[in-house]
């Protein structure tokens, strides 16, 4: 009986070192490049369909894709990055949930070998080799577009003087940062424009609504005549609060948005929303063919930005080309 138990273990104990040691596999091609992917989170119609986007386009590219979701928090997103260096991925790619705090774990996969793609956000750090390229938005020309649509807005209106509210994302987030600073730059010098208020909604749905609750209470329907926000979600939410206290958003109030998700573009179709600044979430096939050059030996380096726009009450909303994600 004790003969049969030992068998039994060093079974068992066979199958889970194969386990631990088996490489992520692609239907066509097992064994091939493996990519460690850490997202920082679900938090958006606009991350989960740029989560979406890597995994369609590391199919497409025959890769291996190890995914680890960070829920928003920093040690998670180092704790994934250090389990993909352990497991020795050819590529890291990541999405930093805030700019600073990464040194020390990049520097360990310079130490290993393994070439870091940051997608989405950008890190804060004065060794530019800790990372080989970023690609994703020009996060201050989306500001600066938000800027330069409320110029027209204003003008359109012969408004002397209005008041702005901005709903921010996650603080000291690239986004977040970049996204106040192109905006700035375009109506700072303007005295037609105040910004009362800067508070931050993470970029939730939930927080929008708390946020745009927390404004009106405090500065009531007449004293904002617009409401920038750096994403969707957080529009969505100032929406439903807005809708539920009888305010008519994008008459009213001015709403201005980042991101370009269906249910966004919509509501600036139907009045509700003045303005849409495209952040486009299908960066995964552009990760890929930077990941495909690496392995096959040839430089990459540099801001790989993709090609984004926006939409307005000015436009001619009936065209197809005007649709969300």
């Amino acid at each position: 009986m004790k003969r049969i138990i030992c068998v039994a273990a060093s079974m068992l104990l066979c199958m889970m070192l194969a386990s631990c040691s088996r490489q992520p596999e692609t239907e066509n091609n097992p064994g091939s490049v493996v990519v460690g992917f850490s997202q920082l989170g679900a938090e958006s119609s606009w991350r989960i369909a740029n989560t979406a986007s890597m995994e369609d386009a590391a199919k497409d590219a025959g890769f291996g894709l190890m995914m680890e979701n960070a829920n928003q928090k920093q040690e998670k997103q180092i704790d994934a990055i250090r389990s993909f260096i352990a497991y020795q991925v050819d590529v890291i790619v990541f999405s930093p949930i805030v700019e600073n705090g990464w040194d020390n774990v990049l520097h360990e996969a310079k130490k290993a070998g393994i070439p870091v793609i940051l997608m989405d956000r950008m890190i804060e750090t004065e060794e530019k080799d800790l990372y080989t390229a970023y690609v994703g938005a020009d996060f201050y020309a989306e500001g600066r577009r938000a800027g330069e649509f409320l110029l027209q807005k204003a003008d359109a209106m012969k408004a002397e003087h209005l008041n702005i509210a901005e709903i921010s994302g996650t603080i000291d987030s690239t986004p977040m940062r970049e996204r106040q600073r192109g905006f700035m730059d375009v109506i700072g010098g303007d005295p037609r424009f105040t910004v009362i208020d800067s508070i931050s909604g993470d970029f939730l749905r939930s927080k929008g609504e708390e946020c745009a609750r927390q404004l009106l209470d405090q500065y009531g329907v007449g004293g904002i005549d617009v409401i920038y926000s750096h994403n969707d979600s957080m529009t969505l939410g100032v929406l439903d609060v807005l809708e539920k206290q009888d305010i008519k958003p994008g008459k009213d109030i001015v709403l201005i948005t980042v991101d370009g998700e269906k249910e966004a573009v919509d509501a600036l179709k139907a009045g509700k929303v003045n303005c849409v600044v495209q952040c486009t979430p299908n960066l995964g096939k552009a990760v890929m063919e930077l990941v495909k050059k690496l392995k096959s030996g040839e430089h990459v380096a540099g801001t790989y930005h993709p090609e984004e726009g926006m939409f307005t009450e000015f436009d001619d909303l009936s065209n197809p080309a005007v649709e969300g994600f």
